[in-house]
């Protein structure tokens, strides 16, 4: 699995072992954190290797199942790293694509819910092509997606490969990165610290947040099965910036004010996932209810804040 030590990631290796899997983590750690991966250290099912998938990757024996995982996703990285980004999608996905067939293995790819860019149909099914801005600012991330998967099916079609590929919708949960400039983790930061939390635009933007167990489900699902084309993986419950900046300060007891801010370049105004298709072929849905996960994730944030003021 690439990027294995990020914040799905983990999780996903989390939930092959619990299936009884034997995985191989692969990461460079650009945002991927070790700490991620420290509770698996002593099991013998599982090995890790820091590497870059830009570069060709070599497995003795034999592979059941390449998992590609490895990108920048949130956009304070990808910004920081388009170039990087880029090459993930391109040279990493090739590379994670030719150990699959050499192996005569399964592949998939996580894509993303950005590669419907700003859309035009919702909710957003996988039929739609998308609203995308392909010279934008965030078109590294946006196009890179694209890119690996028309390579995927690429690769699908010529060499018969059995490969799935998921659009990841926002996710949310522990071992995500306080900093890494996402809503979830920038409103529950702020509100730790007691800062206004920040809202791009005028707030009235939708997101839908599905948690991060209930989503390494739908993926578990989703490799094991043959549906090939894309599928959406997400909560379909969508609400405002705003009405989920209010749901931060009522779960955290926080009076925290709101201070907006500029709304970046193509940011989407519209998102939310038809998982009618997931439903239909995964049998998957989401479980695990927003207040239950912002609980849960709010807690893994005090405690690391806590942590590090032990350190």
């Amino acid at each position: 699995m690439s990027g294995a030590a990020g914040f799905i990631g983990s999780h996903f290796c989390d939930r092959l072992m619990a299936e009884g899997h034997q995985v191989l983590g692969l990461d460079n750690f650009m945002t991927g954190d070790a700490r991620n991966l420290e509770h698996l250290g002593a099991n013998p099912s599982f090995e890790f290797r820091q590497c870059d998938v830009c570069d060709p990757v070599a497995v003795d024996g034999p592979v059941d199942a390449v998992l590609h995982l490895a990108s920048f996703a949130s956009p304070k990285n990808y910004l920081e790293h388009p170039i990087e980004t880029l090459d993930v999608g391109s040279a990493g996905t090739r590379n994670m694509l030719e150990l699959a067939r050499h192996k005569q293995a399964r592949f998939l790819l996580t894509s993303t819910s950005e590669c419907y860019g700003d859309p035009l149909v919702h909710p957003q099914v996988e039929t739609y092509w998308g609203n995308v801005n392909p010279v934008g600012a965030r078109s590294c991330y946006d196009e890179s997606k694209r890119y690996a998967e028309a390579l995927t099916m690429a690769y699908n079609r010529v060499y018969k490969l059995r490969t799935n590929i998921a659009r990841i919708f926002n996710t949310y949960g522990p071992r995500m990165q306080l900093d890494d400039g996402r809503v979830v983790p920038a409103f529950i930061d702020q509100a730790l610290q007691g800062k206004p939390l920040s809202v791009f635009g005028d707030g009235s933007q939708t997101r839908s947040f599905c948690y991060v167990q209930d989503l390494v489900d739908g993926l578990y699902r989703l490799v094991l099965s043959e549906e090939r084309y894309p599928v959406n993986l997400g909560n379909p419950e969508e609400m405002t910036i705003l009405e989920f900046a209010e749901r931060i300060r009522r779960l955290m007891g926080a009076k925290a004010q709101l201070e907006f801010k500029p709304l970046p370049e193509d940011d989407p105004q519209k998102r939310q996932p038809d998982i009618s298709k997931a439903k239909k072929l995964l049998g998957w849905e989401p479980r695990v209810s927003l207040e239950d996960g912002l609980r849960q994730t709010i807690e893994y944030f005090q405690a690391v804040g806590q942590e590090e003021v032990g350190r």
